[in-house]
Order: structure tokens, then sequence, then C-alpha cells
């Protein structure tokens, strides 16, 4: 049971959002009544032991959060995250999906080589990019998966950087390709 807990609670952790019991169960290979179990007992541990993190259900699903007593400093933490010069790592970022846009989270860090969830989400915060579904894309020539979600930038990007399309950009020809070579 610890350790069924224990990939529950890493689940909840990585995924950012919120996770219904069924999917947890089928991840975690597990009945959905004992997940659920496991989910009241972590909440329950979560709520009653004065911890920064929280687990907050809402209606069926189930997310992990920063605990209401520590909002002030988070919120004060990811104002300057947002608002502070970009990063080395966050402007690389941005440059693969501005060259290679749309691309999927899985595709981008396969590309940088490193995981990228906190990058891209500091991202979508100042409005340099977008998530979207299949659907939602107008530009379908590439193949895409229709589970993933895909990043692609902004007209805020566009309009930082004074230009009105991506193919403006420098050798977006050359490096935009699918396959390019050096």
């Amino acid at each position: 049971m610890q350790n069924l807990k224990s990939k529950i609670e890493s689940l909840l952790f990585v995924s950012g959002k919120s996770l219904s019991a069924g999917k947890i169960a089928r991840f975690v290979e597990e009945e959905k009544s004992l997940v659920k179990k496991v989910l009241k007992e972590l909440t329950e541990e979560y709520k009653n032991s004065n911890r920064g993190i929280t687990i907050v259900k809402n209606l069926m699903s189930f997310e992990m959060t920063t605990s209401s007593e520590n909002s002030e400093i988070v919120k004060e933490f990811l104002k300057d995250e947002t608002s502070g010069e970009l990063t080395g790592p966050s402007l690389e970022t941005l440059t693969v999906i501005a060259y290679r846009g749309p691309i999927s989270k899985p595709e981008l860090e396969q590309i940088r080589g490193v995981n990228c969830s906190l990058i891209l989400r500091n991202l979508t915060i100042r409005g340099l990019v977008v998530v979207k579904n299949k659907n939602d894309l107008e530009d379908k020539e590439k193949i895409l998966l229709s589970n993933e979600k895909y990043y692609i930038i902004t007209s805020e990007f566009l309009k930082f950087l004074g230009i009105s399309s991506v193919e403006d950009l420098p050798d977006y020809e050359k490096l935009s390709q699918e396959n390019f070579e050096n």
C-alpha cells in the first residue's frame, strides 16, 4: 500500500493538472476503488500535516497544489518569475517552439534533452507560448497525434520581436525543417 501511495503521489506531483481516480488507476494498474481509498488517505495526510503542498479534490479529480497559507509568498515568487528576464534555457525553449512549432512537449524535450515542464509553464504564464490541441491548430502540415497537446508561439511573442510572422525569423526556412542538416 505504501508503494501505491508513493506512485499516486508522484503522478499528482508531475501532472500539473487534475487527474481522475480512473486515470490514476490505469497508470498504477490497480483497482479504481483502491486508488480512491489511497487518494482519500493522501488528501487527509496532506491536510493534517501542515505542509506547503496539499491535495485538492474537485468533483472527481485530484490535484496537488500549494497550500492556501502560502498564497502570498507563492504569488510574489511567480510575479518575480514572470516579470524578470528570460533565462538561457527559456530562450532556447522559446526558439525551438518558434522554429519547430507546433511542437509537443515530448518532441521539445527530445530536442533539448531535458524536462521542460517548468519552462513551458513560465513561458505560458508570460503569454509567449500557448497550448493547443490538434483540432485547434490551423496549420496541419505536420503529422500530429490527436491526443497530444502542442505548443506554439503567441502573437505577443511576435509583437515583442517586432515581426509579423514566424517566417520573418532569421533562417526560418532552413531551421524550421523537420529534419534539417548541419
